[in-house]
């Protein structure tokens, strides 16, 4: 089956017009202006009324984390002067967030956030 033939097929028209839709795919395909190109403010308008309002998101790349080295800091500053008060079982959980320690017989965990910069 022949372009030709399927294009009558799949989009049940004629054979004139099939040659119509061939010869502007071809156009398409060199670059070249057609007769059925948009003006720029048609553009513009088509645009806009495209927008869906969602977002495409591409999770198969992985975002490298921001070493915040200031928290880092901290946390080892914490860590410092808790081992000056002999606590038991003293870990950090996340170098930058999380210690957990304990007191006795007392588990304590202790988070450290940062608060977004207000705009």
């Amino acid at each position: 089956m022949t372009e030709k033939e399927k294009l009558m097929t799949l989009l049940n028209i004629t054979e004139a017009e099939a040659l119509d839709v061939m010869a502007y795919d071809k156009q398409v395909e060199k670059g070249k202006a057609t007769e059925y190109d948009l003006t720029a403010e048609q553009k513009k308008v088509a645009s806009d009324m495209a927008k869906t309002g969602t977002r495409v998101y591409n999770f198969s790349k992985k975002r490298e984390k921001k070493v915040n080295e200031i928290k880092a800091d901290l946390i080892a500053f914490l860590v410092e002067k808790l081992n000056e008060f002999e606590v038991e079982n003293l870990e950090i959980a996340n170098a930058e967030r999380q210690i957990c320690f304990s007191v006795g017989d007392n588990r304590y965990d202790l988070t450290l956030t940062q608060k977004r910069k207000k705009s």
